[in-house]
């Protein structure tokens, strides 16, 4: 079964239709945005563990050879010393915590089988400068280094935790900017152009076919940095 957090937008929903339409048993979370056109979609907050354990509980009958795909995500855009600590902290709450309470979840389900793949959504953003991103970029570089022992912690158990650290796709959060800034970021990108969604779901695919690769944080950013 493929669990997707974050299904009901951006490349989360992408990924989800297109497992979906490929026939895999694939289950989503939304919360702040619309539900996936799917019974297996249900509206979890990450941040809070017990509602990621009754999603669990709704699907239990599906939950084998799990793969988990973390897109949920939120950000926060501010100069750190104008930053509103609250909604700061939020992006940690949701893109860092909510991601390793999720994990935290499956994981003793993978164990007991013996397989398992985890695959994050991190970001270009974790290692490149970008002014006003200093929530985003920390929930994401987080990512980075939590895996590092995750991965070393359940290797032995068949189950396999990875980053996809993406820069700017033709899809979510790219489309809440405007055509300048949009053709200014396109400029520093050595391939001068924004990646395809169809590249993410190849890459998770090599992922979740190659038990070796295991603790890398593998970048999808056109050669930006």
């Amino acid at each position: 079964m493929i669990l997707i957090t974050g299904a009901g937008r951006g490349i989360g929903k992408y990924l989800f239709e297109r497992f979906h339409h490929e026939g895999y048993v694939v289950s989503g979370t939304y919360n702040l945005s619309s539900a996936p056109l799917c019974h297996l979609a249900f509206k979890v907050d990450i941040t809070r563990p017990s509602e990621i354990q009754m999603w669990l509980n709704m699907v239990n009958p599906h939950l084998k050879e799990l793969v988990l795909v973390n897109c949920a995500g939120i950000n926060y855009t501010s100069f750190a010393h104008k930053a509103d600590l609250g909604k700061w902290a939020d992006v940690i709450n949701v893109n860092l915590i909510g991601t390793f309470n999720v994990i935290h979840a499956v994981l003793p389900i993978m164990r007991k089988e013996g397989y398992g793949r985890i695959i994050n959504l991190s970001s270009v953003v974790a290692r490149k400068p970008v002014p006003g991103a200093s929530a985003y970029a920390a929930s994401k570089a987080g990512l980075l280094g939590m895996i590092k022992s995750l991965s070393a912690e359940n290797a032995s158990k068949g189950i396999t935790i990875n980053n996809l650290n993406l820069g700017y796709f033709n899809i979510g959060m790219i489309n809440e900017v405007t055509d300048e800034y949009q053709e200014k970021l396109m400029g520093e990108i050595p391939a001068h152009s924004f990646g395809n969604p169809e590249e993410i779901l190849r890459i998770i695919m090599t992922l979740i076919d190659t038990p070796y690769i295991n603790g890398a944080s593998i970048d999808m950013n056109g050669g930006l940095y």
